[in-house]
């Protein structure tokens, strides 16, 4: 069964750092890609970041670029994303999501038809 469960979030100051943790349990992680999503109350699910199979291939969105890594540990069954620099703007429930695949991540990434999610963690940055 494939499931995926976040964990990191939490209170941080603006400027302030976290980092995320997407472990797999029931499959083996080096099989998918995984993508990491947000979404604030009231808003749209924005897709946040995505890295491929190998981790040869990462996605960024506009608003986190150069601010944002995701990683991957394939042998330890889980995906990073480092967050630096957070802004009010970052505060959300963020989920990973995973999809089978090889090969670079495409444009369409976002869309994707995703196997399995997250329960989600909430990440807050408030002063």
């Amino acid at each position: 069964q494939l499931q995926l469960v976040e964990s990191g979030g939490g209170l941080v100051q603006p400027g302030g750092s976290l980092r995320l943790s997407c472990a797999a349990s029931g499959f083996t992680l080096g099989y998918y890609a995984i993508s990491w999503f947000r979404r604030a109350p009231g808003k749209e699910r924005e897709g946040v970041s995505s890295i491929s199979s190998s981790g040869g291939s990462t996605k960024y969105a506009d608003s986190v670029k150069g601010r944002f890594t995701i990683s991957r540990d394939n042998a330890k069954n889980t995906v990073y994303l480092q967050m630096n620099s957070l802004k009010l703007e970052d505060t959300a429930v963020y989920y990973c999501a995973a999809v089978a695949g090889t090969g670079p991540v495409g444009s369409s990434w976002r869309s994707y038809k995703y196997d399995g999610w997250g329960q989600g963690t909430q990440v807050t940055v408030s002063s």
